[in-house]
């Protein structure tokens, strides 16, 4: 009796690597959070920053972005940073604020520790300062960013 109903060969599949891709982080242009701009030298040539540094730049764009705000983001980036405001009393909104800032870092596969945190506050301003380590480094690096 002839077949009736197509018979379909599928491919083979590829195997799943053994080890997990690193992600490396290349040089890129050096951005200025205090004058909100890419970085000159005096020929007007764009300062570079080496792997770390755009490794650390990322972490202060990151916590300064609040999550579910820009649609080129997804969801997992960015920090709950208003919501920790909403804390009933100062140490659960620093404890709120250390929660957040620790996910949203801890995202990035780079991404090893992130501790020792201090806040410094001035008028309606308030710095967050932390130390960062990322995966590939031997030393940590300190970063503050303002809210």
């Amino acid at each position: 009796m002839p077949q009736i109903y197509p018979v379909i060969t599928l491919p083979t599949l590829m195997a799943p690597r053994s080890q997990p891709v690193e992600k490396v982080y290349k040089v890129a242009p050096f951005f200025s959070f205090e004058i909100g701009d890419f970085l000159f030298d005096a020929a007007g040539r764009v300062i570079m920053a080496d792997g770390k540094e755009t490794f650390e730049q990322w972490c202060i764009k990151v916590c300064a972005t609040e999550r579910g705000t820009r649609l080129a983001y997804s969801d997992k980036i960015g920090t709950e940073f208003e919501a920790a405001l909403k804390e009933p009393d100062q140490n659960a909104v620093k404890s709120s604020i250390v929660r957040t800032i620790t996910e949203t870092i801890l995202v990035n596969p780079v991404a090893e520790w992130v501790k020792n945190f201090s806040f410094t506050t001035e008028g309606d301003s308030l710095w967050v300062t932390f130390t960062v380590k990322g995966r590939p480094w031997a030393e940590a690096g300190n970063l503050t960013v303002r809210y």
